[in-house]
Order: structure tokens, then C-alpha cells, then sequence
């Protein structure tokens, strides 16, 4: 640290080049106006930026090479410049040894430049030799200039929104000083916003997401020692290695990249979720990676004082009935947190004659803050709250529970039950003015209503017209249509059309719940036809932007794919607000559920054959059908079992289904991020080779029987493998070690079988799934190589450790 700091100033002083040009700023060399210093290998640069050209100048720090500026610190965060960058400057207090920002800000009580933001270094010996460093990890250091290697103040310690790798979050003990993520007012404004990111103030591992500092929304978990407890899939993470530590000074997590090429950041979005982003050089653009909550709404107020979040809607906050949005602006640029305002004042008390009502908001998940009053029926709750001039909303159950709210309410939230608002979900009641009531309603003065009348007349004999010509050409038009089937029955599915209403009757209400995932839920149920009932399984979509036209046509696509290892699509519903797919019943459940759920053991021949019959499916999805159709999502999950254990592929279509959400559904997906090639995280085009990947990894699985992210307890790993355990490491990297050292296969095979394999096909399903998971697509099989490999057709060789897997074996 101190040669590379002494290195930069010594090309400085005998290049004589100017201070923007270098990585360091001090005392004789301050950063003025639009100059800047870059990190020594080009990676970050530090400077004064305007967001979104706000005319509002910030000291900050972002992405040298990157070409949409992605900033990932700001100094000045709730003082901007207002005089431009021009007057400004950076530099090292020759009186303090401060790293000062000099200007004019919106605090300035005078019209002079002043410090609108400094370092506050502690220290009793100031000195103006201090030197401030851009790092090539993003840190902003202040170094003692005496003693280069003595570090007095920097940007790590003090995070805004973004946390990059190599930074922490958590407590210094010492200082008595927290760590911790705050987000942006909005997408122009870096103030400190609503929400933050803290570790528990209490003295656990456990880190909270905050609303207005007090109200935790989302909880991390304690650290067990490899993930922290809410967030088990970050064993999988291909990016970085998470870790929390914990000493005498501090407590702190902190990551560090597999891959320094790896452009990644964790930010505390203005809108409450944290989010990883990835950079895609292939693309030029960030790519979305993982988000918590998953879900939007699960961020508590959201949407602000009387706004309803609805996770179905883009923006998912909305204003209700008779309300707007009280700052129109921050609206805009999706910042809710303002809320909603009523358009017309409450009328109680007003001695005008009119009189306040109440609307009602169904299927509403009521928000905190009411307060129960006794009421026997809906008339007496509605009259409590009528009452009381304050009382702005009420509820009421069945069962005589009766609830008011005082003074407004805010996480509201709008409930969806089976794709569709439930009956079951209860209703607030919010009280407007009588005006407003009448005009949320529809009423109408008497003038307006003659308006209509007359429109209406000219409308219904405009409409007569048309009809006539409208008949003649659906007349015309259904001859040729005709016409048209009669040349393409051959080719056209034999699906089903249901109704919504055969669909719920089939599944009882969406009673009996299957399982899910990011596209929806499944339900068991069951359809009358031929005299006798036939099981189903019927798939809710959740969204899905598709018209109908387009819905009907990749469905019917669909449904002309059959084999025998894949479910067969029986019909579907499309109406204008639920999408529904009808399949085939598997009465042995999933894999994962017959494979780590259950109290039997699977014999290796059967778990040979859902390897073979899987690989056959996925060959046929790939060589088999009109246009190669990727199935994107192979798991335990998605591999269906019949009642002769027969494995059929569930959800092949998915991706088209879904469309340009599939990506970003995908990703955030809790259990599928382990079995995602490498070029889902990089960027690059997926292929058929994305589902080898996948299948190689469920490879794995059928041979040891459990996850491969889990592993026996065991405080040596030299010790686990003398008894014959799997170490505490991600199990394809020891697997794959242990075939490339030429070890018998029958070590990595589930000890629960006791042995009880074929040895042959053992080897053969070994090498398989280590060819499938190689790092370069290229270099994996297809999934017709792969049938033939399973078969025994072909001799498969021993194949390397991918080289990812290396890296991460060296860093377990």
C-alpha cells in the first residue's frame, strides 16, 4: 500500500501532470472543478457527478469503464453543490489534514464557498502531508503522509448505498460506530431515504432491513458458519465468498470475488428491496442477479401513507379511490414513500349538509396501527368510525371483530387469492366526502346524463350499422376458417379449453396446493370425463403479459410436444385475468420430494433410470421437436415421478410462456440458482448446453442422495473422507476431484445403498454429470451424447475438474 501510494505521487511530481490525472489528492494537489482521480488500474473514479442532470453536484465515487455511470458512494449526500461543479474543490486540509469538499451548498448560510462536507478525522495531530487514495477496489482512503501504511479515515467505513466487494457492513467495536446501507431519497436524489441495512444493534450476526430506522422488514438470519439462515442459497453463489467475522474490534460481513474480471455491486434500492447486479460486458448493461424480500410488497410502507402496493401492477403502487398522490414528482421517479393524499377534504363537523361515506377496498391485507372497538354488526363498526371525525378507515369480520384507524394507515396491501382477488380476504372500508363518494361511484349530474343519453342514441344506430357488415364478413370469414382447419387438422393440438370457473370447480377453490415457484402455483384436482374422474394438476400463471391471441398460440404449440418423459399438457384457460395450464397427474410427486423428503431409499436402478429417461426428454426437447425448445429450469423440482416411477420433465415452455420476465424470475427463484450455468451469470446466449449444465448438477444429486450444497457434520474434512463422508464443501468440486485423482467412483455414491450399485453405471453417471458441468459450453455433451453415454453406446472418458469448481475448491 505505501510503495503504490508513493509510486503515484512520485509520477505526478516529475510528470508534472495535472491532479485529475492521478489517484491521489492532497494539499498541493486538490481536485478542481470537473477533474477527477482515477484508481491506478483504471477501475473506479472519484469526482463531483449531477444524477440524471439534476443540476445538484455531488462528491462521489463510480465504475471508470462501465458507460452508464453507476455511482457506489456519495459524500455529500444531503448537502449538494448548487454553484456547479466550476468553483468546487477536493482537497487535503492544510490546517486539519481533513479531505474537505470547498463550495457552495444548499446549508450554506453565507454566500462564500465554505466545507460542504469533510472527513472529521478525530485525530489530536493533524497533519497537511495526509494523502488521499483511490483504491482499484473502490475504497477511498486517507493515509498518514508520514506513515503511508497508517490508514485515518476511509469511504469503507463509511458505506452510503452500495456495498462492492472487498467492503463490509456490521460494527466497530472501537469506535463504537455501525456500518450500515441507506438508500437514496430517489433516482435523482442521494439523500438518505427511507429504508436501511443494519447488523442487529443487539450484539447477533443477524442483519435487519429497516423502515425509518425502527421497523424491520426483512432479517438476514444468524450466520451458521457458510450462509446466513434465511438466505441458504447463497451457498451456491458462483460470484463471491460471502463471510462473517467477528473479532474484538469489529463484526462485520464482507465478500470476496472468485473472479476478479466479476463486475458486481449490492445496492439498497430507494424502493426497499437489496439487490445484487451484475455486469454483462456481452450486453453492456447490469443484470439483475437476486433481490431481498423477493417479493416488492414485502417492503413494509411502500407505497407510503394510504397507498396499496399490488405485486401484480407496474408500478405496484397505487392511489385508492378518491386519493393521489401527494408528491406527483417523487411519484415518477418511483419513490412512494409519500404516499397519498385525499383529492377532497372529510366533510365531518362542516355543517354543510353533506355528509362523509365510506367505500369499500376489497381483498385488502389490513395494515398495523387500528384500534378494536366493540361492534355487533358491519352498521355499528360503520358507525363508530362515522362518529369520530378522525377515524379515516374501518374493518370488520364475521366473527364481530370490528377495527378503526385513526389518523390515516399505510401498509396496505392489495391480496390475491388463486390469481384472482378472493372473497376470503377481508375489505377496509375508507371514508370519503360526499362528494368524492358520489363521483368514485359514478354519479353523475343531470346535465352530463342527457350528454350520454344523446351519445348513447348515436352510438346504438352507429352500432346497427355495423353489425349488418359484420355479419356478412364473419359469414365469409368462418367458411375460409373452415377451410383453413380442414388443411391443418393434422397439425393442430388436441388440447382442452376450460373455463375458470370447471377449473376451480376441478380443484375445490385451489384447495389442495401442489407446490410453486416463481410462475405460479400448482393445484390437484379432478375432471369428469367418460364416466369417471381424471386427475389433474393445474398450474396458475402469475405474471404473465401475453395477449390471448399469442397465449392460445404458444400454448397449442405446446401441446403438440409428447413423450414419454415429459408431462403431457391436457388443456389450458385463458381468460382476460387468469392463465392456466391443465397436466397430467404424477402420483409419486416430485423428485426432490422422492429423493430427500422421503423415509425410503431409492435403489440405484431407480435412480438410474430417472437419469436416463430425464436425458431422453431433454434430448427430445432439443433434437426432437420442430424448433429446439430449452427448458431453462432443470431441477429435482421440475422432474415428475408416475406411478412406475417413470420421470417426466414438468414446465418445458416456460420460457417462452413467460417471455422477457423468464430471466429475471429465474434468478430470483429460491433453490434454482444452484443448478444455473455459468453464462446465466455472465451474460452470454443461453443454448441447449444451459440445460446440460442443469442436468449434470441433478446428476449429482441422484448419486449421493442429497443436496449437493449439504454436508455431513464433520470438523475435518480429511477426516469425513477416511470415514467415508463427503466433506463440508460444495460436493460436485469433491466429486469431480475424486474422479480426476483416479479414486473408485463407489466413494462419492449414497452411503444409505450400502453399496448395493452397479459399478459400471455408476462410473458412467460419474463421468456424465463431471462432462456436464464444464465451465465452457462447448465442452459439455449434448443430451443425445449423453443418452448414448448412459446406455453404455459410448466410452466416456475421464473428464477434468471444471475450472470454476477449482477455484471454489481452493477457497472452501
Amino acid at each position: 500500500m505505501a510503495l503504490a501510494v508513493l509510486a503515484s505521487l512520485a509520477a505526478l511530481a516529475f510528470c508534472g501532470v495535472a491532479a485529475g490525472a492521478g489517484d491521489t489528492v492532497s494539499a498541493r494537489q486538490p481536485l478542481r472543478g470537473n477533474e477527477t482521480a482515477v484508481s491506478a488500474q483504471g477501475k473506479f473514479e472519484l469526482g463531483l457527478f449531477s444524477p440524471n442532470g439534476s443540476g445538484r453536484f455531488y462528491l462521489g465515487i463510480w465504475y471508470k469503464n462501465i458507460p452508464e455511470q453507476t455511482v457506489i458512494w456519495v459524500a455529500n449526500r444531503a448537502s449538494p453543490l448548487l454553484s456547479g461543479a466550476a468553483s468546487a474543490e477536493l482537497r487535503v486540509s492544510s490546517h486539519s489534514g481533513n479531505l474537505e469538499l470547498v463550495g457552495l451548498s444548499r446549508s450554506s448560510s453565507s454566500s462564500s464557498p465554505g466545507v460542504v462536507w469533510s472527513s472529521n478525522l478525530s485525530s489530536s495531530s493533524p497533519s497537511s502531508s495526509n494523502v488521499a487514495v483511490m483504491r482499484d477496489n473502490g475504497n477511498l482512503v486517507l493515509v498518514d503522509g508520514g506513515n503511508l501504511s497508517n490508514v485515518l479515515w476511509q469511504s469503507f467505513d463509511h458505506p452510503t448505498d452500495t456495498l462492492v466487494p472487498e467492503a463490509w457492513l456490521g460494527e466497530n467495536k472501537l469506535a463504537g460506530e455501525y456500518q450500515t446501507l441507506t438508500s437514496w431519497r430517489d433516482a435523482e436524489d442521494p439523500a438518505p431515504g427511507t429504508f436501511t441495512c443494519t447488523v442487529d444493534h443487539g450484539g447477533s450476526s443477524e442483519f435487519f432491513l429497516l423502515w425509518n430506522g425502527s421497523r424491520a422488514y426483512w432479517r438476514s438470519g444468524v450466520w451458521t458458519g457458510r450462509v446466513f439462515a434465511n438466505m441458504p442459497e447463497a451457498v451456491n453463489n458462483v460470484l463471491f465468498n460471502q463471510t462473517y467475522v467477528e473479532t474484538r474490534a469489529y463484526r462485520r460481513i464482507t465478500s470476496v470475488l472468485y473472479d476478479n474480471a466479476t463486475i458486481t455491486r449490492m445496492v439498497l434500492d430507494f424502493t426497499g428491496q437489496i439487490k445484487q447486479h451484475i455486469w454483462v460486458p456481452y450486453s453492456q448493461s447490469w443484470q439483475f442477479f437476486w433481490a431481498a424480500p423477493t417479493v416488492q410488497c414485502d417492503v413494509y410502507a411502500l407505497c407510503g401513507a394510504s397507498g396499496i402496493c399490488s405485486q401484480r401492477s407496474q408500478p405496484p403502487c397505487q392511489c385508492p379511490p378518491g386519493f393521489t398522490p401527494a408528491a406527483a414528482r417523487e411519484w415518477g421517479l418511483n419513490n412512494w414513500s409519500g404516499g397519498c393524499r385525499r383529492k377532497a377534504s372529510l366533510q365531518c363537523g362542516a355543517g354543510n349538509g353533506s355528509t362523509d361515506g365510506f367505500l369499500e377496498l376489497p381483498n385488502m391485507n389490513l395494515t398495523d396501527g387500528s384500534l378494536a372497538m366493540s361492534a355487533r354488526s358491519r352498521a355499528e363498526c360503520e358507525s363508530a368510525c362515522m362518529s369520530n371525525c378522525s377515524c379515516e378507515a374501518y374493518t370488520f369480520s364475521g366473527s364481530g371483530g370490528c377495527a378503526v384507524w385513526y389518523g390515516g394507515f399505510r401498509n396496505l396491501r392489495q391480496v390475491y387469492v388463486d390469481g384472482g382477488p378472493g372473497s376470503s380476504a377481508p375489505s377496509l372500508y375508507v371514508r370519503l366526502s360526499g362528494s368524492e363518494l358520489r363521483r368514485v361511484r359514478g354519479g353523475t349530474s343531470r346535465k352530463n346524463g342527457r350528454l350520454w343519453l344523446v351519445l348513447g342514441i348515436v352510438l346504438a344506430c352507429l352500432a346497427a350499422l355495423a353489425a349488418s357488415a359484420l355479419a356478412a364478413w364473419i359469414t365469409v370469414s368462418r367458411r375460409k376458417r373452415q377451410a383453413e382447419m380442414g388443411n391443418n387438422q393434422k397439425e393442430s393440438s388436441s388440447l382442452v379449453v376450460y373455463s375458470y370457473g370447471e377449473l376451480r370447480a376441478a380443484t375445490k377453490n385451489f384447495s389442495e396446493r401442489l407446490g410453486g415457484g416463481g410462475f405460479g402455483s400448482v393445484y390437484r384436482g379432478a375432471l369428469n370425463g367418460d364416466g369417471h374422474a381424471l386427475d389433474v394438476a393445474v398450474k396458475k400463471l402469475e405474471g404473465l403479459r401475453q395477449g390471448d391471441k399469442q397465449f392460445r398460440a404458444e400454448v397449442n404449440t405446446l401441446g403438440l410436444i409428447q413423450h414419454v418423459n415429459l408431462v403431457r399438457l391436457i388443456g389450458f384457460c385463458s381468460s382476460r385475468q387468469d392463465k392456466l395450464l391443465v397436466y397430467e397427474y404424477m402420483t409419486k410427486g416430485s423428485l426432490d420430494s422422492y429423493l430427500f423428503k422421503s423415509s425410503q431409499c431409492p435403489s440405484w436402478h431407480d435412480r438410474y433410470g430417472v437419469m436416463l429417461g430425464v436425458a431422453r426428454g431433454l434430448a427430445y426437447l432439443h433434437e426432437g421437436c420442430r424448433e429446439c425448445i430449452i427448458h431453462c429450469d432443470i431441477k429435482p423440482e421440475n422432474i415428475l415421478l408416475d406411478k412406475d416411477l417413470c420421470p417426466k420433465i414438468a414446465d418445458f415452455g416456460m420460457a417462452k410462456l413467460v417471455g422477457r420476465d423468464f430471466s429475471r424470475v429465474l434468478t430470483t427463484m429460491r433453490g434454482t440458482i444452484g443448478y444455473l450455468a455459468p453464462e446465466w451469470i455472465s451474460g452470454l446466449p443461453i443454448s441447449a448446453k444451459a440445460d446440460v449444465y442443469s442436468f449434470g448438477m441433478v446428476v449429482f444429486e441422484l448419486i449421493s442422495g442429497r443436496r449437493n450444497t449439504e454436508c455431513y457434520e464433520s470438523n475435518d474434512d480429511d477426516d469425513a473422507e477416511a470415514a467415508g463422508q463427503r466433506p463440508s464443501t460444495f460436493f460436485p468440486v469433491w466429486a469431480a476431484s475424486r474422479l480426476a485423482e483416479g479414486d473408485d467412483a463407489a466413494a462419492v455414491v449414497d452411503p444409505r445403498l450400502h453399496g448395493d450399485v452397479s459399478e459400471g453405471e455408476l462410473e458412467r453417471a460419474c463421468r456424465v454429470a463431471c462432462w456436464c458441468i464444464q465451465d465452457q459450453e462447448e465442452h459439455r455433451p449434448t443430451m443425445a451424447q449423453v443418452v448414448q453415454a448412459l446406455e453404455g453406446v459410448v466410452v466416456v472418458q475421464v473428464p477434468p475438474v471444471p475450472r470454476a469448481l477449482q477455484h471454489l475448491a481452493t477457497l472452501a
